[in-house]
């Protein structure tokens, strides 16, 4: 059944939209975020192309770097070894962190299933986890874009059982200390990454609330990524996320910027390598292919700031219906037919899209969106799914040289 955002939940998205849009305009167009999106642009280009190159390389410097890795070809590989890690572990909570990837294999309800706690560290998702039904994000970076103080004040106090009023600051003490309290007994920590640096073996991670450090200082840290997300070096993973934070936030830069390149360790006795000091005393890294070795190029081009959804006339209109599970608007309709299949593309809004082309002029990479939708819709109409009215009409003009 599909559940269509509130009027009142589309006009709140809209406003959080326009303020993004204001923030960034002031940056988007200098000369330095200029110059950041043609390198970013060449690294893409670079990445992409040579994926199996690289892969091959990062597997080398993970290893090096003490780092488990395992490859996952679909979602339910990567699940199956996430279960198997926790069973290992004995984990009944879990710490988690914002990420698309874990939203892609459905982590969360994978894991319901199981009664294990998996608990968001992250504000907005946290929100959403909260409001139990009708929890889908709006946006990559603000996944509550769409939700005012007066709808999460009754989201907090009714789930958290509190009578907390409707102001900002409170609201995020409540539910910090909700989040730190279910923690407690937490010892396993899972995240997405942002970028992968291939040659020194690194996982780069943004955060602006410093929830991915709680994370990764868990007995294990956990990271499920695509294989998109591979980069040559960390020069180059610092400049993609660089970009990401200008076109999803405004900003030049977040608050956090964590790199993980192994467990935690120290040699200060003797030089004695020991491992678990603060941090993780194990990082397991995921690498999950799930169709995007069969996707259409230009769609892995793609670094998440969420400005395509923003600026796209039919998601403002309709909202995140037009998308695929946590990939929203026309790239995740696009991204849909490789992860699931032709149906589903067919399903997340292959035809809601007005092809105006808005997401390319406004996206960091230039993806043609609107092209690849195109394309997939003529794909998808050879093997019947297309609008039954469409069909309809085609049926007259063969018949009677008509529509009518």
């Amino acid at each position: 059944m599909v559940i269509w955002m509130k009027p009142s939940e589309l006009e709140t998205m809209r406003k959080s939209f326009n303020t993004v849009k204001s923030r960034s305009d002031s940056i988007k167009d200098s000369p330095s975020t200029k110059r950041l999106k043609n390198r970013v642009q060449e690294i893409k280009k670079e990445s992409i192309e040579n994926n199996d190159y690289y892969l091959n390389q990062a597997l080398e410097s993970f290893k090096r770097n003490d780092i488990d890795v395992l490859m996952a070809e679909n979602a339910q590989d990567a699940l199956d070894i996430i279960d198997e890690l926790l069973d290992e572990y004995d984990a009944k909570v879990i710490a988690k962190a914002k990420s698309n990837t874990l939203g892609e294999i459905n982590l969360k309800g994978h894991l319901a299933d199981k009664d294990i706690d998996v608990v968001e560290t992250d504000l907005g998702d946290r929100i959403l986890q909260l409001k139990r039904t009708d929890n889908k994000p709006v946006h990559p970076t603000g996944p509550a874009s769409h939700l005012n103080v007066s709808n999460i004040t009754d989201i907090v106090n009714e789930s958290l059982d509190v009578n907390v009023n409707a102001v900002p600051r409170e609201i995020m003490e409540v539910v910090r200390g909700d989040v730190l309290n279910r923690l407690k007994n937490a010892n396993v920590g899972i995240s997405g990454a942002n970028a992968i640096a291939s040659e020194e073996g690194s996982c780069v991670m943004v955060h602006n609330e410093g929830n991915i450090s709680i994370v990764s200082l868990k007995d294990l840290h956990i990271i499920v990524a695509g294989i998109d997300k591979i980069v040559p070096t960390l020069e180059d993973a610092i400049s993609l996320v660089k970009l990401e934070t200008v076109f999803a936030t405004g900003n030049y830069v977040t608050s956090y910027m964590n790199v993980i390149s192994g467990p935690s360790k120290t040699a200060d006795i003797e030089k004695k390598l020991l491992k678990n000091m603060y941090g993780a005393e194990r990082v397991v890294l995921i690498l999950l292919d799930n169709g995007r070795s069969e996707a259409t190029e230009e769609c892995l081009y793609c670094i998440g700031c969420g400005n395509c959804v923003v600026h796209c006339p039919v998601y403002n209109a309709v909202g995140n219906e037009f998308g695929f599970n946590n990939y929203l608007g026309g790239r995740g309709v696009a991204m849909s037919k490789f992860i699931e299949d032709d149906e589903t593309c067919f399903n997340s809004g292959l035809y809601m899209c007005t092809l105006c082309g808005l997401c390319t002029l406004n996206c960091p990479l230039t993806i043609p969106t609107n092209e690849i939708l195109e394309n997939m819709r003529k794909l998808s109409t050879e093997v019947g799914f297309y609008p039954k009215a469409h069909g309809k009409i085609k049926d007259n003009v063969s018949r009677n040289n008509s529509p009518y």
